[in-house]
């Protein structure tokens, strides 16, 4: 069967006005909504007080084993369990990321799922949205701006030139950025330094945003958001250089989560988006809040593999915000678990392998070690895992009878081989059932690590009993920083491992469940405001770059004034 592009799947759709969407959750459409025309709109925050007399629904996070080039369809899948819940008869909410032009523009193409499992309409998804990421970027570039600007008009805060914590962000790759020189010209060109940039899904705004609960609570947050620190090593805040109060102002809109919609028309709320390898990797705790209260089930996704997103949605979101999930959902694929073999080269934006579509029992069997120490991790964390084995035309019978059995002996409740690209929610049934199923087990959630443990025993604790190495090594420089945070009383905050999303180690060519490798700590920096420590592990940098055919060559406008090439 041949199935149409993901765009013209979604420029097909037949979409519902947002107030009917809106009406499904149990919102007022005339109080609760601001409209971004028919297909879009912004929820009120007052939505989520009139609210709280509901109950709460069950709690379901989507997650993946370690991610390759090829694409595990996680996406994809949370779109698919939204819609298949339909189908038997619960009202589900879920609730997503919204993309950067990062991944956008360069490998990936558009993220709004694929196939018939999608959240529309897919250009507005994908492209600017209602301007939040473009908020974030403005309200982070003002505080630069204001940063160098108090230097330059007398440096009142006796700021060390040499100890700036806060660059400037871009959403976009763009290589060329990572190290710059500002100030240079004439005196008057302001003082020469060096710095650079972050992509805006890296700022710490972002993770604000993701993190907060409320509109006061962000301006705090934002006001406690370490920029720079003085000559006597003591921290300069946003708030001390009066830059708080303005940059909330302009995020004063995007706090309120976007809601869309899927291709079967359930609701989809879209709200952040910082990346997972280098920041925390899920949509917003307000997105999920006013979910909570609007349907039977609440399906979020976590970034890249369980080690990474996951792990954070579990010692950072939930932590923060309280909620306590009742399943995971683990999604695989018959080429990926054959690719953890290492045997396979995979290029991007290169045709596929050959060899990864014919029938190998034993190579899936081989490289099924990743996803069973996926599973072996979440059950530390007392949740009940559930497999999706996202499908592909030449996957055989007899590969994924031994994925699956290998699933239930590392653990897994259940697992479904879901078809949801090629069917839609319909493709989904079983895997959604499996869900409600797996939500109505006995389960005690818990924290890998307590607030009071020290910053190097949490990193240690994340390092050895998720990513199973056999210790961890800090550069003086991190070392350094770790006991400068603990005296500025930021040992209570959890940790966001900065790190390769393609490897459970902390380098990307080791494939399927490495050991005898020890973690690599380069550097550390403090994220006070939105509430965490982020160590840097190996060579991650938090400004990816466009590769050789970035995935922008081939988005265009035609004739008709559609857009053509996205995804």
């Amino acid at each position: 069967m041949s199935i149409p592009s993901d765009l013209a799947i979604a420029q097909k759709a037949n979409l519902a006005h947002i107030n009917e969407i809106a009406e499904q959750m149990g919102l007022d459409p005339k109080t609760d909504l601001e409209h971004y025309g028919k297909h879009v709109a912004k929820i009120n925050l007052a939505a989520l007080e009139r609210l709280q007399s509901r109950p709460d629904a069950k709690y379901v996070d989507v997650t993946a084993i370690t991610p390759t080039p090829l694409g595990e369809g996680k996406s994809t899948t949370t779109v698919g369990i939204g819609q298949a819940m339909k189908h038997i008869g619960k009202n589900a909410i879920i609730t997503v990321r919204q993309p950067s032009q990062g991944p956008t523009f360069g490998i990936k193409g558009g993220a709004a799922g694929g196939g018939y499992s999608q959240i529309v309409p897919m250009e507005n998804f994908n492209l600017h949205l209602t301007g939040d990421i473009h908020a974030i970027s403005a309200a982070h570039n003002l505080i630069a701006a204001m940063l160098d600007a108090h230097i330059y008009h007398g440096n009142a805060r006796n700021i060390d030139i040499h100890n700036i914590a806060w660059r400037r962000v871009v959403d976009l790759n763009d290589r060329a950025l990572r190290n710059i020189i500002v100030g240079l010209g004439a005196r008057f060109d302001g003082v020469p330094r060096q710095s650079g940039y972050d992509i805006t899904v890296a700022s710490e705004i972002m993770a604000i945003l993701a993190l907060t609960t409320s509109l006061q609570d962000m301006r705090e947050r934002i006001g406690e958001m370490v920029v720079a620190y003085d000559r006597d090593k003591h921290p300069v805040t946003a708030e001390d250089i009066q830059a708080a109060g303005a940059a909330t102002v302009l995020m004063k809109e995007a706090i309120k989560p976007n809601l869309m919609q899927t291709l079967e028309n359930t609701p989809a709320l879209v709200h952040a988006g910082p990346f997972a390898n280098i920041a925390h990797g899920n949509s917003s705790i307000i997105a999920d809040l006013i979910a909570m209260k609007c349907g039977d089930y609440v399906v979020t996704e976590s970034g890249f593999g369980a080690d990474i997103g996951a792990e954070k949605f579990f010692n950072i979101k939930s932590r923060i915000s309280g909620l306590k999930p009742n399943a995971v959902v683990l999604v695989t694929t018959i080429r990926a678990l054959k690719a953890h073999t290492g045997k396979y080269t995979i290029i991007p934006g290169k045709p596929i392998d050959p060899a990864l579509k014919n029938e190998n029992v034993a190579d899936v069997e081989a490289g099924a070690v990743n996803m069973a120490r996926h599973l072996e991790n979440l059950k530390k964390f007392g949740v009940n895992p559930v497999v999706a084995i996202n499908v592909f035309a030449d996957d055989t019978a007899a590969e994924i009878d031994a994925a699956r059995e290998i699933a239930l002996a590392a653990g897994a409740t259940g697992v479904a081989v879901a078809r949801h690209w090629a069917e839609g929610g319909a493709g989904a049934v079983e895997l959604a059932e499996m869900i409600v199923s797996a939500c109505e087990m006995h389960n005690e959630f818990r924290l890998l690590y307590p607030d009071d443990m020290s910053i190097k025993d949490k990193i240690e604790t994340i390092a050895t009993e998720i990513y199973r190495a056999d210790g961890v090594d800090y550069a003086p420089v991190a070392s350094r920083k770790i006991r400068q945070y603990e005296e500025q009383g930021l040992r209570s905050l959890p940790i966001c491992m900065a790190k390769t999303h393609l490897s459970l180690s902390d380098n990307p060519k080791l494939k399927g469940a490495p050991d005898g490798f020890r973690i690599s700590i380069t550097d550390i920096r403090a994220a006070a405001g939105a509430g965490f420590i982020y160590p840097l592990c190996g060579d991650v940098r938090t400004m990816p770059g466009l590769g050789r055919r970035p995935a922008a060559m081939n988005v265009d406008i035609d004739e008709d004034g559609k857009v053509v090439g996205l995804f």
